[in-house]
């Protein structure tokens, strides 16, 4: 579609642009992704390296009018939205829409995608570190998911590591999103620096089924030893009911 290049939104053009995303739409992979991923938007089904190749083009054109024209009504109207946001490499462009765009987030999806194609974290390591290490702290489940999934993609480091357990003996929100992206992030922890994880896992504070879904992630992994799988399963906390 030669419009998703054009320089200039108006609104027929985003009209055009809802038509051209329906007729791309894949029903057996509508059904399948919709199975995995509970959202309040309706989904189209529409693969993701496709939403990707999109996002592309929408992003060499004039963006901010394609955001003034731009709706919520769809799931993948959301996630390429936020792809072309996280294409921004101005800062301060980039914070315009940022806060807004991380209040439409209701689902890992889009949650992950999001995260991890937020490239400009490389460009200065520190002031985003600080910044969404703020969302660890919210009562919003998307919300501290966003933060822990930054902290996954960019931050698992010598330089952050523990910055990143205390953050996580911080956070207070007991919901499933949240104790999964916790688990992730710990196993990621754990394959790249299976010293200092096993240390804090021993003392942590995290819920049971945290803890325990940390330790099957863990031991999902290619990149972990039998050993060491056999050990951390010795580690399983019952569960209280």
């Amino acid at each position: 579609m030669e419009k998703l290049k054009c320089k200039k939104w108006l609104k027929n053009d985003y009209n055009e642009y809802i038509i051209y995303l329906k007729s791309l739409s894949d029903e057996n992979y509508r059904k399948f992704h919709g199975k995995l991923t509970p959202t309040k938007y309706e989904i189209l089904g529409i693969k993701v390296p496709i939403q990707r190749k999109i996002a592309k083009m929408i992003s060499k054109g004039d963006i901010e009018s394609f955001f003034k024209y731009s709706d919520t009504n769809y799931y993948e109207e959301v996630m390429i939205k936020g792809f072309v946001i996280a294409s921004i490499r101005d800062k301060d462009l980039l914070l315009k829409y940022l806060e807004d765009y991380v209040l439409l987030i209701d689902n890992w999806a889009i949650c992950d995608g999001f995260c991890n194609s937020l490239k400009i974290i490389n460009q200065d390591k520190d002031y985003w570190f600080n910044y969404f290490s703020k969302y660890l702290k919210s009562s919003e489940e998307f919300r501290i998911r966003v933060g822990l999934i930054i902290l996954l993609n960019f931050y698992v480091s010598d330089e952050y590591l523990d910055c990143i357990f205390k953050l996580i003996d911080e956070i207070e929100l007991d919901k499933y999103y949240v104790n999964m992206g916790i688990s992730w992030l710990l196993c990621e922890c754990f394959i790249k620096y299976r010293d200092k994880t096993l240390e804090y896992l021993l003392k942590s504070q995290v819920n049971t089924f945290t803890f325990n879904k940390t330790i099957s992630k863990i031991r999902d992994s290619y990149r972990v030893s039998k050993e060491d799988k056999l050990y951390l399963n010795s580690l399983k906390k019952k569960e209280i009911l």
